[in-house]
């Protein structure tokens, strides 16, 4: 060992120190003398594959986890009485803490333990888990009917209409609207926010540094597999996400502590409210089990195919046309001029303060490519859809088509991401087995946003407008509501904040209450005691009996056809990932490759992912005819114009699939100029390069004209 100084002995005896601490044989003479002491006593941590098992159960929880809250989104709302601007926000809320701290990922690479740092981030991501449930539990039980607190027999008559002598307290909630009420309702929210953000801390160093690893450590002819079996499994997150909602959501919100007597509610009901929090419990459970076997992994491990390498630089250094081992390959890369580095290979061996320096001067750089531009603006549109279809597309089905959110769910979960992941992978496919060059991988892309174009035009005839509301929403074409009975509620003191809508399902008009149709009694359980019938309704014709509960959709048989054109654009769409991706790698320097991917992803959550969710939030918002009131505070939306919510949510899908299509165009049209004056080139030579052709000779003239 007396030859072995510096900074390469050092970073032989690391692994050594770990197989120590690991395998407990301080002082086997083993280590010494063999190259490869791990091989004394075989480890499961020091196999990639076991690795890239643990990886991808990772992943999958952690996309599991992340995804979770958009498939619940609307319940959120209702039980926190929160607006989809709001809701939006929190969702996008976890890209904040990401995009905070992904820069700095290419800044410590390898230096620091990347397995041990990915159990941290897990563990993190637990956390959150657990912090997003908290607000349940510190919060009082729901209360769907706001005008009673006790039990269910109170609760169904609650509702009825009673003179005002009978109800000496009309509004007996603005009774509690008290200091300590909005403080625990800013303290539930905030902690969700909180949440939120450790979710994305959490979430910085899973993906990069378990790529990075699997790189540096798999042998180079395996490593591309493994990584597409890395995100073949992992791209199943999302879709466990919404299956995961779909069955929390069919269970009653305080599952945990019911009210004697059970609940007089369906899923149906607009007043449901399912089990939210029990996913982030089940999803922060699987998150914690992945984490632990990251503790036991080595910094570095053999390189598969028994070779010695420790790389200390990843994937750059064996890619290094001069390789005399590894003394002399570290020397020589720490000698090289850093201006011909990228910065993902100069990273390491700069302090934070010279990396901070660098990185603007070399993000401009990679930002001059017109093609790497494109590409990235192309992405940041195609992002911005799906960010905006991942959050509000559930809530969108169960307002537009009157299904409960579990089939909502059900429906995303089992068609449209499945599709995607089709998508993804015959893009893969095509790009491999035809070989596309630039030119031919642009004009995929161009096609398969075309296509989902196409297919997303459709979608805004299928659907059908708001039912009459009584005294807020009336059709045209509809024949009156209330004005059939005039003043046919004027004895009743109803509630302002009630809600507990009831059909009147011969002429399609809803109402609020009970009250608000002039019903003075219940008249008719059904046998499960979860449908209610209200009679003697004085604004309804023949006094009744109504059931309570929303008008359904007169178009709820057209929501299979919608989610199949959606889930079919949607895998048209996806087939442009890998090609737009090729397009990137192949219109930057070769030492700008890494860094170009790094920026590729933060300028699609700073443009995309963290806005998209805020911008079609809002524009939902726009679309609501009746808000509920909370503490004299707007809460949640209970009416929508379905029209309007319609045209503009998938008006908002349109806009950012054009702009994705007129990107590849230009795209496309920059390709096509450059092959032109590539073309041009190669038939007249400059009188330079025809000297130069002239004296190397006529062996030589093939390869300089490649060159």
């Amino acid at each position: 060992m007396g030859p072995r100084i510096g900074p390469v002995g050092k970073e032989l005896r690391m692994p050594n120190k770990h197989m120590k601490a690991m395998v407990d044989t301080e002082d086997a003479p083993g280590g010494k003398c063999s190259p490869n002491p791990q091989d004394l006593r075989p480890s499961v941590f020091h196999s990639i594959k076991f690795f890239i098992l643990c990886h991808s159960f990772l992943q999958l929880a952690q996309l599991m986890i992340s995804g979770y809250l958009k498939s619940s989104i609307s319940t959120v709302e209702k039980r926190f009485g929160l607006s989809s601007q709001t809701s939006g926000l929190l969702a996008a809320f976890n890209e904040v803490g990401n995009t905070a701290l992904i820069v700095f990922v290419s800044y410590f690479g390898s230096r620091v333990h990347r397995p041990r740092l990915i159990g941290y981030g897990a563990i993190l991501v637990t956390l959150a888990g657990v912090l997003m449930t908290v607000p349940h539990f510190i919060s009082e039980p729901y209360r769907y009917d706001h005008t009673s607190s006790v039990d269910m027999p109170q609760d169904l008559e609650a509702s009825l209409c009673l003179p005002a002598t009978d109800t000496p307290t009309s509004a007996p909630s603005n009774s509690s609207c008290s200091g300590y009420t909005e403080v625990q309702h800013l303290t539930m929210v905030g902690i969700m926010f909180m949440a939120q953000t450790l979710l994305g801390v959490g979430s910085v160093p899973i993906q990069p540094f378990g790529i990075s690893y699997i790189d540096d450590f798999a042998h180079n002819s395996n490593s591309p597999l493994y990584l597409g079996i890395l995100f073949a499994v992992t791209t199943m997150g999302p879709g466990m996400a919404y299956g995961l909602g779909s069955l929390m959501l069919r269970l009653y919100v305080d599952i945990d502590r019911m009210p004697e007597g059970g609940i007089s509610l369906t899923s149906k009901d607009p007043r449901w409210v399912g089990a939210w929090w029990l996913g982030f419990l089940i999803s922060a459970g699987a998150v914690a089990l992945a984490a632990i076997p990251y503790f036991f992994f080595p910094k570095e491990m053999p390189k598969e195919g028994h070779e010695l390498h420790f790389w200390r630089k990843g994937l750059a250094v064996s890619e290094a046309p001069v390789n005399k081992g590894e003394d002399s390959s570290s020397e020589q890369n720490s000698g090289e001029n850093p201006e011909k580095d990228g910065l993902a290979q100069i990273a390491p061996d700069l302090t934070v303060t010279q990396f901070i320096k660098v990185f603007p001067r070399v993000l401009l750089r990679t930002l001059r490519h017109p093609i790497f531009l494109l590409v990235v603006l192309s992405q940041v549109c195609m992002s911005s859809m799906v960010a905006g279809m991942a959050t509000f597309l559930p809530k969108f089905l169960e307002r537009q088509f009157s299904i409960t959110a579990s089939y909502a769910n059900l429906l995303i979960g089992c068609l449209t991401i499945p599709l995607a992941i089709v998508g993804i992978v015959v893009g893969g496919i095509l790009v491999k087995r035809l070989r596309l060059g630039p030119m031919r991988c642009g004009t995929l892309c161009l096609l398969g946003t075309l296509s989902g174009l196409l297919f997303s035009l459709p979608l805004f005839f299928m659907g059908c407008s708001t039912h009459q509301i009584a005294g807020i929403y009336h059709q045209p074409d509809a024949q009156p509501g209330l004005e059939l009975f005039p003043g046919c509620m004027e004895p009743c003191s109803c509630p302002s904040d009630d809600f507990n809508p009831v059909c009147d399902t011969s002429t399609g008009v809803e109402y609020l209450t009970p009250c608000h149709a002039g019903c003075t009694r219940v008249v008719q359980e059904a046998p499960d005691k979860r449908q209610v019938f209200y009679a003697n309704c004085s604004c309804v014709a023949g006094g009744g009996p109504v059931p309570a509960g929303s008008c359904d959709s007169t178009c709820s048989h057209l929501v299979l056809p919608f989610m199949i054109l959606v889930s079919l654009g949607a895998a048209l769409a996806s087939v442009t990932h890998t090609p737009s991706f090729m397009l990137i790698l192949r219109g930057v320097k070769k030492e700008d490759k890494t860094l170009a991917v790094g920026i590729q992803f933060m300028l699609q959550r700073v443009l995309a992912w963290m806005p998209s969710p805020v911008i079609h939030g809002s524009a939902i918002d726009t679309t609501c005819v009746y808000w509920a009131q909370s503490c004299g505070r707007r809460a949640v939306c209970r009416y929508y114009d379905h029209n309007l919510l319609r045209n503009r949510f998938l008006g908002l899908q349109f806009f950012f699939k054009t702009g994705s299509l007129a990107c590849f165009t230009l795209i496309l049209a920059i390709l096509r100029q450059q092959n032109k004056e590539e073309g041009t080139k190669e038939t007249i030579p400059s009188p330079g390069l025809q000297q130069q052709l002239l004296d190397s000779g006529p062996k030589k003239e093939p390869e300089e004209s490649r060159v």
